[in-house]
């Protein structure tokens, strides 16, 4: 197999790698190890695609540096995806909190991607052995279709992503080709995961598995109000996917339950009209019956409503609005939909994705250390870096070449 020159290397046809593809000009070479672009893509949101969020802020972001997506996410907004959504016909609806899904399939964000990087080349089944830069160029040596073939390209671009679900091939790729050009890597860990709890209070979960209700689950100065599920394993549902970001080993979570009521109040207009009824039942009007039945046994709460003083209720009140729970890890990078932490955003330009240590090197998507929310804000990120970079590549190679123009 033959090497070959191009003007931009592209290591990773996922979201953020192909839509720099759309973006970065002519000469493009797209790599990645899959045997189809865009795997995480096609699997999201349940195969729709949770492709970004109306309510796209910096605030939805978590970084070393929470003003390193500024730039970028104001250059390229979620209303500018939204028109190339609508420029290809791609029917979407909105479900809660301004979150954004396909009508009909993630693959209708794939095949748009592959219809805006069409004059790219994509090598696919391909994977890196090593990169080098002799201060002009970079050499990465590749094996495509198990021959080696060594690729030349004025700008790399490591849009590989970060370590989450390995068995869909993810792996630390960017970060080591990041650190052996002198980048610093923050500290990763899964995010947006489910949290796990020690073998004693897993019995306790999965008598309660499948259970659901709304709650409000803080950690860490965070909170967030949605869903919350329990699991054979411990808790899941947005709200514990969501605060799995800020959690830490050993912190515990502080659940409010019926975020939507002043609990004592209810207790006490109930204690007014229907005092007969036992406690049990009472806790089962607030709550899914399995936990209050739960709750009931494991708090000792017993006799009737009208028994209770309002001391009493006070007391229930708060441990139902304030119930703490101390996981004791996640389920790991197995099932996290994104790495938090990655390349450290000081030695990066904020507004091209450029590296300051090596000219020409270009670091996008969830390989750098932003982190969004759930909710479609990390796709977001990946189109909003990914343009950024694409348009600064475009900018220098027309610069350097006067006869090419950028797509």
């Amino acid at each position: 197999m033959r090497d070959t020159t191009v003007t931009t290397l592209i290591l990773g046809a996922g979201a953020a790698g192909m839509m720099c593809a759309a973006h970065a000009g002519p000469d493009v070479l797209i790599v990645d190890h899959a045997k189809a672009p865009g795997e995480k893509i096609r699997i999201s949101g349940g195969g729709r695609c949770n492709f970004t969020n109306l309510h796209t802020t910096p605030a939805n972001f978590l970084s070393e540096n929470p003003h390193f997506c500024k730039s970028a996410l104001a250059r390229y907004t979620q209303w500018d995806f939204l028109d190339l959504v609508a420029r290809h016909g791609i029917a979407w609806h909105e479900k809660t909190l301004g979150q954004l899904f396909c009508d009909n399939s993630a693959k209708d964000i794939i095949a748009m991607l592959r219809n805006e990087m069409a004059g790219a080349d994509l090598w696919l089944e391909t994977s890196v052995i090593d990169v080098t830069h002799d201060g002009a160029a970079f050499r990465v040596r590749l094996s495509r279709a198990g021959r080696p073939v060594t690729v030349t390209a004025r700008h790399l671009v490591l849009a590989t992503g970060g370590k989450s679900i390995p068995k869909m091939g993810a792996t630390g790729l960017a970060y080591q080709i990041a650190a052996q050009f002198g980048h610093r890597i923050t500290d990763t860990r899964p995010a947006l995961v489910p949290l796990t709890f020690d073998e004693a209070q897993k019995a306790v979960f999965a008598a309660l598995a499948g259970t659901a209700l709304d709650c409000q689950v803080a950690c860490n100065g965070a909170s967030f109000d949605e869903a919350m599920l329990f699991t054979h394993r411990g808790l899941s549902g947005p709200a514990v996917l969501q605060i799995s970001s800020y959690w830490r080993e050993g912190d515990t979570l502080s659940i409010r339950l019926c975020p939507a009521h002043d609990l004592f109040a209810l207790l006490r207009a109930r204690r007014a009209t229907a005092g007969a009824k036992s406690m049990a039942t009472i806790l089962a009007e607030i709550l899914p019956k399995k936990l209050a039945h739960h709750l009931a046994t494991a708090w000792g709460v017993a006799g009737n409503l009208a028994d209770q003083s309002d001391a009493a209720l006070r007391v229930l009140a708060d441990r139902l609005e304030g119930w703490r729970l101390t996981p004791t890890s996640s389920e790991g990078y197995r099932t996290a939909e994104v790495t938090l932490g990655g390349v450290a955003t000081d030695q990066i330009n904020a507004t091209t994705m450029q590296s300051r240590n090596v000219p020409g090197l270009f670091i996008i998507g969830e390989a750098l250390d932003v982190t969004g929310w759930l909710g479609g804000y990390n796709f977001q990120w990946a189109w909003s870096s990914a343009v950024a970079a694409g348009q600064a590549i475009a900018t220098t190679d027309k610069g350097l070449n006067p006869a090419r123009t950028a797509r």
